[in-house]
Formats: C-alpha cells, sequence, structure tokens
C-alpha cells in the first residue's frame, strides 16, 4: 500500500460525522510539523480548524479542504462498515473516500515530497482545514480566514481538495461556483371546513399562480462562464392532514442558483415585485448561502491543468457547475481558486469510493502543482 493510500485508510477510519473532527487534524498537523510546517489549531464553537504553513515571503498556496464528513445513512445498507476502508474491485470503499479524505491525504504526501526534493522552495505552503463543511459552515473556513485576514495573512492561491472530476480523475476543474439564494415563502389564508369554501381562503390556492410567475420567470442570460439562473422548488408544506380542511397557511421552499449577472439583492428585489402583483398575503425569510465566485484563467489554472496533463494525460475543463463550496468563503479575499479532486460519482451516498489508483495519482497532480507554482 502506496504512502497516500495508507493515509486515506488511516483517515477514513477516524469517525468524523460533521462537525467532529475525529482527530483527523492532529493526524494531519503531525504529518506537517515532521517536514517544518509551524500547526495552528483554530477552533470556533463546536468546530476544529487547522491553519499550517511553511516557508516566509513570495507567494502563498493554500490547500484547503474538510475532515467532516455526512452520516452513514442506513448501515446494514453498505456493503462494508463505512469507517472500515475496504479495498474491492479496485476501490476504496468508506464515508469521506472521495469526499475528501482521499484529497487530503494526497495534499499531504504531496508536500511530503515536494519538500524533500525542495527544502528551500520559494514562497509558502499552507493549509486550511475545516470540520464544518458538510454542516452549518458558520463556524469553519468562513471564520479562519476572516481571522487571517484581520492579521494581514496574504494568500494567493488556494487549491480545493473537493472531489470535482466527473468521469476521469483530472477531466473537470472547478474555477468557480454559481451563486446560492434561498427562501421560505409562507403565504397566508383563512382554514376552515372544506365543504363551506366561502368561509375560509385556501392558500394553496392563492400560490398557484404565483409560484408559476416565479417558475416562468425569465432571470437572466448567463455569461460565458456561468449558465443562466434559475429557480427551483425543494418543497411545498401545506395542509393538517385531514382531507376536509382548508389549511391556514402553505409554504414553499425554492432555491435560486445564480449567475454574475445579477446579485442576491436584485433576486430578492425581483421576487418580492412578483409576489406584489397577485392578491396574496405572505411572508419571506431568505437565506444568501453563498455568492458567485470566479478565477478567471491565469497562472493557478494553468498550473493545475499542466499538472493534470502531465500525470493523466487529459485536457481538464474549466467548469462553475455543481453546488456551493468553501471557495466561496475563501474568493472574496482577492484569492484566486479552483477546485480539484476525484471523481464525485459516489459522495455522499452508501457504499461511497474512490478508485485505488486515483488516491496516488491525484498526490502526484498536487505535487506538480507545487513544482509549477513554488520550484
Amino acid at each position: 500500500m502506496n504512502p497516500t493510500l495508507a493515509l486515506c485508510c488511516e483517515l477514513i477510519e477516524r469517525q468524523s460525522i460533521t462537525p467532529e473532527d475525529g482527530a483527523c487534524q492532529t493526524l494531519m498537523a503531525t504529518r506537517l510539523e515532521a517536514i517544518g510546517f509551524k500547526s495552528r489549531p483554530m477552533p470556533f464553537g463546536e468546530v476544529s480548524n487547522l491553519w499550517a504553513s511553511r516557508g516566509s515571503g513570495g507567494p502563498t498556496l493554500v490547500f484547503a479542504g474538510h475532515t467532516d464528513v455526512v452520516p452513514t445513512g442506513p448501515l446494514e445498507q453498505w456493503q462494508s462498515p463505512p469507517f472500515t476502508p475496504t479495498i474491492r474491485d479496485g476501490h476504496l470503499f468508506g464515508r469521506g473516500a472521495a469526499d475528501m479524505k482521499a484529497s487530503l491525504a494526497a495534499m499531504i504526501t504531496a508536500c511530503e515530497r515536494f519538500v524533500a526534493a525542495h527544502p528551500n522552495h520559494r514562497g509558502r505552503i499552507a493549509f486550511l482545514i475545516t470540520s464544518d463543511e458538510e454542516g452549518p459552515a458558520h463556524d469553519g473556513t468562513v471564520k479562519v480566514i476572516e481571522q487571517l485576514a484581520s492579521e494581514g495573512e496574504a494568500i494567493d492561491w488556494c487549491v480545493i481538495g473537493e472531489p470535482s472530476s466527473t468521469a476521469q480523475l483530472g477531466d473537470v476543474i472547478k474555477n468557480g461556483r454559481r451563486g446560492s439564494q434561498g427562501a421560505r415563502l409562507t403565504i397566508f389564508g383563512k382554514q376552515g371546513h372544506i365543504a363551506y369554501p366561502h368561509l375560509a381562503d385556501n392558500p394553496i390556492h392563492k400560490a398557484l399562480a404565483a409560484l408559476s410567475s416565479l417558475i416562468e420567470q425569465h432571470w437572466d442570460e448567463g455569461n460565458e462562464f456561468f449558465p443562466a439562473t434559475q429557480l427551483q422548488i425543494s418543497n411545498i408544506h401545506g395542509g393538517t392532514g385531514a382531507t376536509n380542511v382548508i389549511p391556514g397557511e402553505v409554504v414553499v421552499d425554492f432555491n435560486l442558483r445564480y449567475s454574475s449577472e445579477t446579485t442576491a439583492q436584485e433576486l430578492e428585489q425581483k421576487i418580492t415585485a412578483l409576489l406584489d402583483k397577485f392578491a396574496i398575503k405572505y411572508h419571506i425569510d431568505w437565506v444568501r448561502s453563498g455568492k458567485p465566485f470566479l478565477t478567471r484563467p491565469g497562472q493557478l489554472t494553468h498550473a493545475v491543468s499542466n499538472a493534470v496533463q502531465k500525470v493523466c494525460g487529459i485536457q481538464p475543463e474549466l467548469s462553475t457547475s455543481g453546488g456551493t463550496s468553501d471557495g466561496r468563503f475563501i474568493a472574496p479575499y482577492d484569492i484566486d481558486v479552483i477546485e480539484l479532486g476525484p471523481v464525485n460519482a459516489t459522495i455522499h451516498q452508501i457504499n461511497e469510493c474512490v478508485a485505488v489508483e486515483d488516491v496516488e495519482r491525484l498526490s502526484l497532480i498536487y505535487e506538480q502543482v507545487l513544482v509549477e507554482l513554488l520550484a
């Protein structure tokens, strides 16, 4: 078993269901300190965070990621225990194998080899690791980056180990993400007996036209980096459970994944204006999960693309698809951010896995990125 795969197995064994860290960061810090990194635990609330750095002066490259994983789901549906790393059919199975303990292990061993070959490398290498990415993300990366910025830490580039690949390792690099704007819309009516609708006011009926208007609304055209903004309804809650009662309210959850052609404030204004056209009494609670961010093609994207080509022999695609990531907290500080990690086909699923050969190849890619930028 190569060192990267062995470390990945050791990390999977440590149960770190969000926001627990399972002492993964302690293990990582120990390995990094052995090659000259200075580690600094940065806990906030019940969340474990680690900042570790090596070198001084010059540009700073940060490897960022998370040690927390999502819950396992029904244990009986796993072919092997989720926290017992198991290799079969050329894949390593375990919760967090792809998201994202393979990436964490690859980052560590890449740095170990790079530092051995380039002990006096230029600039700095750093790690920003949290146990609050899969949870509410209130006390993780967002708090650490705020604290580092207040202390004057300068970061140039950030590589996040999120599982970005689609069909094969390295085929997709995320160089940005869409914004995420959530909302809970409550439309009020008057509860009553379904046989006497004139004595009640059915909010579900009132909601239909308003929701159709939101669904059919054209928000923007997108641009060369982002698709057009889209609204999707995820939940509708209404009724008492009885078939003969008109409900007093209906609650609708929806989300907009939006491009850089608009802002959260503009979306809120447009939605409010649309709803005001209908004869409904309503209330909206907004949830701004993150603004869109983009790293335009440049030194970081070229370095990562070159690394993928040298290790995997393919030309990666730059993409801003997918959900949100902790990159939304890092990019606003004028930091170039990309995401590169394993194939994402099984993340958050029962029997999550990563191809065994990809674990070491990912380490070689990260090492080559270091060579491109700091050798």
